[in-house]
């Protein structure tokens, strides 16, 4: 059972341009929402492939398509109905995107599209630390089978280090005094749970600052978070091998929700898109570069005023889409 709440979800199926038959990539499974709704645009002849790092996740997608009391054949979703050998399910980061699709001989695909948000059920599930509400593990790990945690990172990394992430992933901008403290802390005793960072971040800022909207931990658990998981070198990874494999006309729309990885995606994309890179004193084309994409979106797509009142967490995404040319 997942708890959360898929966030522009008629805005990117209607972009990705679904119809019967496609191969759909669904980067980034989540809570399955944008899942269950490609199903229903491929229908009986299409096929999904999803990926997630988080094996709870996936054990949870495939309950939730299955037949009540039955077996996992012949799974209804809308009016279509889904055969086993129209979904392939894949335990793995993104960034395997290529290698994966290519074991099961599949080269190309119609579609792709990946929400680069943290899923409810994530933030809730207690053993992963991801959220600073509580007292939990400071794990952060989004595969739990693999990698250092976020424990690790605040007890081994150096200082300068420490405040290179809380700068660059989660722009903080008391990183100084964050990190000097907790340096001081685990020289006393090693961080273990997300309780004691959250105690340490507290009494190094300012007053103020503990008044704003947002809790003075958030962009601290951000930045470790993203350290933790790797995420914006598995972004660029995803990006750059997304545009690769799309047919031609095939749409790729990801969703972003903080500037760190918006930027990547926003950068990435638009250099896909360029035509000639020739200096402007060229008077003929010398490069013969072509544009790889089109922008389907100049501007990115972002929630409406209702589904952000319903979904707060809705608030900071932003979906940008192309098209293979």
């Amino acid at each position: 059972m997942t708890i959360h709440t898929t966030v522009l979800l008629k805005e990117t199926i209607d972009a990705l341009n679904l119809k019967e038959g496609m191969i759909v990539v669904d980067a980034t499974l989540g809570g399955g929402g944008h899942s269950l709704e490609v199903l229903k645009k491929i229908g009986k002849t299409g096929k999904l492939i999803a990926f997630d790092r988080d094996i709870d996740a996936i054990d949870r997608f495939k309950d939730r398509i299955s037949a009540k009391g039955g077996p996992a054949f012949g799974w209804k979703v809308g009016s279509a109905e889904v055969h086993d050998e129209n979904i392939k399910l894949f335990h793995d980061n993104y960034s395997a995107l290529k290698d994966r699709l290519t074991s099961i001989d599949i080269f190309s695909v119609d579609a792709i599209l990946a929400d680069l948000g943290i899923s409810s059920d994530q933030l809730v599930d207690e053993k992963r630390g991801i959220s600073f509400q509580g007292d939990s593990p400071l794990d952060m790990r989004m595969d739990m089978t693999k990698g250092m945690t976020a424990a690790e990172i605040v007890n081994t990394y150096d200082e300068q280090d420490l405040i290179r992430i809380l700068k660059e992933f989660g722009d903080e901008q008391y990183a100084h005094s964050i990190v000097r403290n907790i340096v001081a802390q685990r020289s006393i005793k090693p961080f273990s749970n997300t309780i004691e960072l959250v105690e340490v971040i507290e009494r190094s800022v300012p007053g103020v600052y503990k008044r704003k909207k947002i809790h003075p931990a958030t962009k601290t658990f951000q930045a470790l978070r993203i350290e933790v998981n790797q995420e914006l070198e598995a972004l660029g990874s995803f990006l750059s091998q997304a545009v690769e494999i799309l047919k031609k006309n095939g749409r790729l729309a990801i969703i972003t929700f903080h500037s760190g990885e918006d930027a990547l995606v926003k950068w990435t994309l638009r250099e896909n898109a360029r035509g000639c890179i020739c200096p402007p004193e060229f008077p003929v084309c010398r490069c013969q570069q072509k544009p790889i994409v089109e922008l389907i979106t100049r501007k990115p797509i972002v929630p409406s005023e209702n589904e952000v009142l319903s979904n707060p967490r809705a608030r900071s995404a932003k979906l940008r889409v192309v098209e293979r040319v």
